[in-house]
């Protein structure tokens, strides 16, 4: 370690004990226990490295702030990749040592040796520590862009085809609910985002998320975020309790963030109550699966099959499947319509697919025109 370096440390290691950010009054105050007198810019330089290693993200901030990124992974001090959109890449960036790359994991303590977290930027950070993480502190981050793509930008990026712009904003316009479907890392929360942003302005727009990642750019948004329980256990907020007080807050459009668990059937109840245009996100591997996937959510809030079947017919439009291909890109892959089989039970029928000239028409095409002409409904 350097002795600059070295003098990091012994302030970070000062003010840490004595629970205090770094002020440039309390790291000039720590220098001098130190007995180094500093000017006002090499003061300065210290704090901006400490705020940076202590509230901020230390040696990963030139790689958070680049436009182009949208996921940091630590795997080792001296092992740092990023996505740019094109798939993982290594990067040059290193920690110091391990103890830097658990630094940034100061939220977590051996009891519970990972966590989710959200640095000051927004930044949503999920880490593990040993010995759970056998090699090493791991980190992840997922990157929030501070304003949402516009959908011409998207069409641009290749994520909607030439043309899908058109139907997508017919959709909107038509107040047709619809769930985004894929993988991780599929691109669901930025095309809802922008979608968002095509609402019209006089809607309101109530969001409930696991964890704030939408940033629509759209006048009125009210955005919900589930708690987890403090130290006694106690305090929880579930992304089920924060549909249900949606609900009591006159929403034009209800939006679940990712629907993962018994909040579905408290979804698909409000789109049927008069709720149109409500929408969310959901993983899944193709848009054919996600009835199944709905009914297994469902299942884990006590709805029977039969039972969701009949409410999911009743309160979903259409599905919107991303894939990211071998190249990385991010795009729609299909665009489906929901239909009762001779059993009674909900399945998807593809309407649209992609192609690079645009969506072409698949056999649900005409059910799709029929409920964009006629709005939501159904």
């Amino acid at each position: 370690m350097s002795q600059g370096q070295d003098l990091l440390e012994v302030v970070r290691r000062r003010l840490a004990e004595a629970g205090a950010e770094p002020t440039p009054a309390r790291v000039a105050v720590a220098l001098r226990e130190q007995g180094r007198l500093l000017g006002d810019a090499e003061v300065l330089g210290v704090v901006a490295s400490l705020r940076s290693e202590m509230v901020g993200s230390g040696p990963l901030e030139p790689l958070l702030a680049a436009p182009d990124v949208t996921d940091v992974l630590v795997t080792a001090p001296d092992e740092v990749w990023v996505d740019r959109g094109g798939g993982l890449e290594r990067t040059e960036v290193r920690f110091r040592d391990a103890a830097e790359v658990r630094r940034l994991a100061q939220r977590l303590d051996d009891a519970r040796p990972w966590v989710d977290a959200r640095l000051p930027d927004g930044t949503r950070l999920h880490a593990v520590l040993p010995p759970v993480a056998v090699a090493g502190t791991c980190l992840s981050l997922r990157v929030l862009r501070p304003r949402a793509f516009g959908l011409a930008e998207l069409v641009a990026a290749g994520t909607v085809p030439p043309g899908g712009d058109r139907l997508l904003r017919a959709l909107l316009a038509a107040r047709l609910s619809f769930l985004i479907s894929g993988g991780t890392g599929s691109g669901k929360t930025t095309l809802l985002s922008t979608l968002l942003g095509l609402v019209g302005p006089a809607e309101r727009i109530v969001l409930a998320e696991d964890s704030a990642e939408l940033r629509p750019d759209h006048p009125h948004v009210v955005r919900l975020e589930t708690r987890p329980a403090n130290q006694e256990g106690v305090g929880r907020v579930t992304l089920r309790d924060l549909v249900r007080q949606a609900l009591r807050m006159r929403p034009d459009r209800l939006v679940v963030g990712e629907v993962r668990g018994a909040e579905v059937t408290d979804l698909l109840a409000a789109l049927n109550t008069g709720h149109e245009g409500g929408c969310g996100t959901v993983h899944a591997n193709a848009a054919c699966d996600v009835p199944a996937r709905l009914e297994a959510l469902g299942s884990t809030a006590g709805l029977d099959r039969a039972a969701l079947h009949s409410q999911l017919a009743a309160a979903l439009s259409v599905v919107l499947h991303l894939v990211r291909d071998r190249s990385g890109r991010r795009r729609i892959a299909e665009l489906h319509v929901l239909e009762r089989d001779r059993a009674g039970f909900v399945v998807t029928v593809p309407a649209a697919v992609w192609s690079p000239d645009g969506f072409q028409e698949a056999q649900g095409w005409g059910r799709l025109m029929r409920l964009c002409e006629r709005g939501g409904g159904r």
